[in-house]
């Protein structure tokens, strides 16, 4: 049975995608409820039960001039965004998230000899599909089509033996979702990519809570400043979703661009994220 929050989200992502087609309007609270079909009362509560703000505040983070001015900060301080950032939760992916590369072995193979357990979860987004090797985190995304989510899976481990089990590897990548990161475990992730995917991957982990950063600011960091596209191509290949946190990559413009989970829950990530950060400073 799906939990209250987890509904809510999708109640919610309606409103949110409402709020971003028309942020330069500012739309009233009366509006948007109408728009998803709730009394402003009851509208006002879920969305600060689940945002942990108020609609008109989140409206303020959709805004475009929000975005360049979180890319502003961001590229003042140039390598600094980067590799040092702030302490605390701001820096929260690079401190408790290791990647690991698979051998040459498994990376061909297609998984061969591996042993994989996965498990659907509910999240705050939605319904997610994680999977786990006995070295860590394999594979995450969401799943509002289970089958289409283990295709995915399946199509980059097409030998690999599949156990539908939860374990304790799965367990704690989730609870990233939860409100208090205080007390998050360090998280391993075992994966398949090129070695320019996964320098890719390992810098979006240092891109800080809340913050955003350009494709072309990630090509300079990792000093090929004409590779944009292929920088675009190996985010968009990411086969861990929300951990690594390829939805904090945006357009130079402000606009948020195109997110294999839908732009409609790269919209609401961002947001969400940037309640969360605001309620830590």
């Amino acid at each position: 049975m799906e939990t209250a929050e987890h509904l809510d989200y999708y109640r919610i992502a309606e409103a949110i995608n409402y709020l971003k087609d028309n942020f330069k309007r500012q739309p009233d609270l009366d509006e948007v409820a109408q728009s998803i079909h709730l009394s402003p009362y009851h509208f006002q509560r879920m969305f600060t039960r689940w945002a942990g703000i108020s609609p008109k505040k989140f409206l303020q983070y959709l805004s475009i001039d929000h975005a360049k001015q979180v890319l502003k900060r961001q590229a003042s301080l140039s390598e600094a965004a980067f590799d040092t950032g702030l302490s605390g939760t701001s820096r929260l992916h690079d401190l408790f998230v290791n990647i690991e590369g698979m051998t040459p072995a498994e990376y061909k193979n297609g998984g061969k000899a591996l042993h994989i357990n996965f498990s659907y979860a509910e999240t705050i987004f939605g319904n997610m599909l994680v999977a786990s090797t006995q070295k860590g985190i394999c594979y995450m995304a969401f799943a509002d089509d289970k089958d289409e989510a283990f295709n995915g899976l399946y199509d980059l481990f097409p030998y690999a033996a599949y156990y539908q089990l939860t374990d304790t590897v799965q367990q704690n990548a989730l609870q990233i979702f939860r409100h208090d990161w205080s007390h998050l475990p360090q998280i391993k992730l075992h994966l398949k990519g090129t070695p320019f995917q996964l320098k890719v991957w390992e810098t979006l982990l240092k891109i800080p809570l809340g913050g955003l950063n350009t494709y072309q600011a990630v090509a300079q960091h990792i000093h090929l400043p004409l590779a944009s596209r292929a920088v675009g191509s190996a985010i968009g290949a990411n086969p861990v979703a929300f951990l690594i946190p390829c939805h904090r990559v945006i357009k130079s413009t402000g606009h948020t661009g195109q997110y294999h989970c839908g732009s409609k829950r790269k919209t609401a990530i961002i947001g969400w994220e940037a309640a969360r950060a605001g309620s830590n400073q």
